[in-house]
């Protein structure tokens, strides 16, 4: 998935056990939607902390904040409560969604680091895809939100 093209719709659970569409989040504004590869491991939780800690500025711009990662619902419940995370992360068990992003490794291997600012046209507006620096995510995704024409 590269800038410009059009981001897949798709349904997933939250760590709730809400179901949802991409399609409901864009409804109310542009969509941050970052993949991690596995709840609770400290670089995931470097980036999910982050985001959570920028919860004011992506307000400022609009933005929902979602994380995704193949961890079952009940994983990712007890990440969200254990971080007070205050945005849904969301199971993505078959990688299906993985996939369509482009981000899915191949065999068991966890998925790549990557994340997508989604305006709500469904256009992707920028892809951060660094596997090493956790607070990169956010901060570029902020810039792009910042940067875009409203």
């Amino acid at each position: 998935m590269d800038v410009g093209e059009v981001a897949p719709d798709f349904e997933a659970l939250t760590h709730r056990g809400e179901t949802v569409r991409l399609a409901d989040f864009l409804a109310a504004g542009p969509v941050v939607l970052f993949f991690y590869p596995r709840a609770m491991t400290r670089g995931c939780t470097a980036e999910s902390c982050h985001f959570r800690d920028l919860a004011a500025e992506f307000t400022a711009v609009g933005a929902t904040r979602l994380g995704i990662s193949a961890d079952p619902v009940d994983r990712q419940a007890a990440f969200a409560d254990k971080e007070g995370l205050d945005y849904p992360l969301l199971s993505d068990p078959d990688r299906s969604i993985a996939k369509a992003f482009g981000v899915k490794r191949p065999g068991p291997l966890f998925n790549r680091r990557a994340t997508f600012v989604i305006d709500t046209d469904r256009t992707v507006l920028e892809v951060i895809a660094s596997e090493t620096s956790m607070h990169t995510h956010a901060d570029t995704a902020l810039a792009a939100l910042r940067a875009r024409p409203v």
